[in-house]
């Protein structure tokens, strides 16, 4: 009974100990954002690099089996980071990556680090090459069923490897994949993902250089709930690809796809 007791009351303790010292850093870290705003680069720069560091310590620090606690603390570490725009603005996203690199090295199965991976290391970062190795790296512990909605890891990978590295070969391989993953499920959303992906294959194998699979993919991140500025970005590469973006109605995108391929 008290080793039970014991293994109830230490994660609660954890978890009140980084609630209080979250809830005392607040007036701090809310002061230090309001400083960033008017710092120097070279200041800037300097907290980077602080910040790399401490990331990389994290990567060696023992987790005594609270690996998925740690991978959300550094995740909404990575949230305040990646939001921070005016900073973002002056240094760049450079240290997107470092994040995730601990954050699924914790937690492999965290499927919503997985679209942040790449959204923020792709498209802001330029660095589609680490996005695609971490993972490739995440989905060796992944499986058709585990964690549920998986198949969405080899969507992010195929829209890496199609418009951000230029590899449509690559693309191909990980939206059949995606297919194949998705058909294990019955529901709306898994089926529609199944359809969808395996035309996006079927598109790169008859075409590597298909307007339409590329159109299709950007409307993929276009309806992926990303950023202003990722919208932006989205409807922008889906009319130079000659297609158009139109809003329904019901506040959602539709794409109108040009005559030919």
């Amino acid at each position: 009974m008290l080793l039970l007791r014991k293994g109830i009351v230490t994660p609660f303790i954890i978890c009140a100990c980084i609630l209080g010292v979250g809830l005392i850093q607040f007036p701090r870290l809310e002061k230090l954002l309001n400083s960033k705003k008017s710092a120097s680069l070279e200041t800037l720069e300097k907290d980077i690099k602080s910040e790399k560091t401490r990331l990389s310590f994290i990567k060696k620090l023992p987790s005594f089996g609270y690996d998925n606690l740690i991978g959300d603390c550094v995740y909404l570490n990575f949230l305040q980071y990646f939001g921070d725009n005016e900073v973002r603005d002056k240094t760049g996203y450079s240290l997107s990556p470092e994040y995730f690199e601990v954050i699924l090295e914790r937690d492999p199965r965290f499927l919503a680090a997985y679209r942040s991976l790449s959204v923020s290391t792709s498209l802001y970062a330029a660095m589609p090459e680490r996005a695609i190795a971490l993972s490739e790296k995440g989905l060796k512990y992944l499986s058709p069923s585990v964690p549920e909605k998986s198949y969405y890891v080899w969507r992010y990978k195929g829209t890496d490897e199609l418009l951000f590295l230029g590899n449509p070969q690559a693309a191909e391989q990980s939206f059949g994949t995606a297919a194949n993953w998705a058909r294990n499920f019955s529901d709306e959303e898994s089926q529609f993902v199944a359809v969808s992906s395996q035309k996006t294959s079927e598109f790169l194998k008859r075409n590597p250089n298909s307007k339409y699979a590329q159109i299709a993919t950007w409307a993929m991140v276009l309806n992926n709930q990303v950023d202003e500025k990722s919208q932006k970005r989205a409807i922008s590469e889906i009319e130079s690809l000659g297609g158009k973006v139109i809003k329904t109605p019901e506040g959602n995108s539709k794409i109108i796809f040009p005559p030919k391929d």
